[in-house]
């Protein structure tokens, strides 16, 4: 099998079935499987999902959070290639077909991510440099715009690249990712330390120690509907926010599991 693609849901069926309706009118040629993670509260997809049943495979899980629960689809994927997916894609044209073609044609890269949009056409930071103990002093303080922290954040955001080209990066968000499954079998499988945040810039950080290439891909592009939770308060004041606290957490995590890297 050529592809598997996973989809996690958490309280967001109807972007599911808009997903797959999605997938299904791209039509591929190619074998390939699609899996949907439940972790919602009430596992609402059974009954959402009833037509969708004999295509795909349902998995109903506790929330564990991001990592557990792409994991569980991971663990179940028979395709050469995974790809990760959030709910709130939407795939215009041959991206998925472009991605694959070019892991065929790279076989140094373990994982690529395609260049995402906002619904209006605007770029949409998907890849950064990898972060260090600065990141939410600059991020989240007024020190962000000190000279030192914007010369910082300059490099981080890679604000003087312009995205149009596919270029070799640290690190990719992991709303869309398509990953090499014999790249995965030997690095492993997402950190479930990491409960939201972080897990994708760690996988990342690993797909390089084992030498596997990490990817934007700027000739595939994807529709993300996007909302950063994390940010529901702005700055310092985030992190009185449960997601803000999530965040903040996972980022203390990363840094102590990379301290001495």
């Amino acid at each position: 099998m050529k592809l598997s693609i996973i989809i996690l849901n958490h309280n967001s069926a109807k972007l599911v079935k808009y997903l797959l309706k999605n997938i299904a009118d791209l039509k591929f040629s190619m074998q390939y499987e699609i899996i949907v993670v439940d972790n919602s509260p009430q596992h609402e997809l059974k009954e959402e999902l009833r037509s969708y049943l004999p295509y795909i495979e349902l998995i109903e899980i506790p929330n564990k959070g991001y990592a557990n629960g792409n994991n569980m689809g991971i663990k179940k994927a028979q395709g050469e290639y995974i790809l990760i997916l959030n709910p709130d894609l939407y795939f215009k044209d041959n991206a998925i077909e472009k991605m694959i073609v070019y892991l065929d044609d790279h076989p140094n890269v373990g994982i690529i991510g395609p260049k995402l949009l906002y619904p209006n056409g605007h770029y949409q930071h998907s890849c950064t440099s990898f972060p260090n103990w600065r990141l939410p002093l600059y991020r989240r303080t007024k020190l962000g715009q000190t000279k030192k922290g914007k010369a910082w954040l300059q490099k981080y955001l890679m604000l003087d690249y312009d995205h149009q080209n596919t270029i070799k990066v640290d690190w990719l968000f992991g709303a869309c990712l398509m990953v090499r499954q014999d790249a995965v079998n030997e690095i492993g499988l997402l950190d479930e330390r990491f409960f939201m945040y972080f897990e994708d810039c760690d996988w990342c950080r690993r797909f390089w120690q084992k030498d596997w290439q990490v990817v934007y891909f700027a000739a595939a592009q994807v529709t993300h509907f996007h909302h950063r939770d994390s940010a529901g308060k702005s700055g310092i004041m985030g992190v009185f926010s449960k997601m803000g606290r999530i965040h903040l957490s996972s980022w203390f995590k990363y840094l102590w599991k990379w301290r001495n890297k």
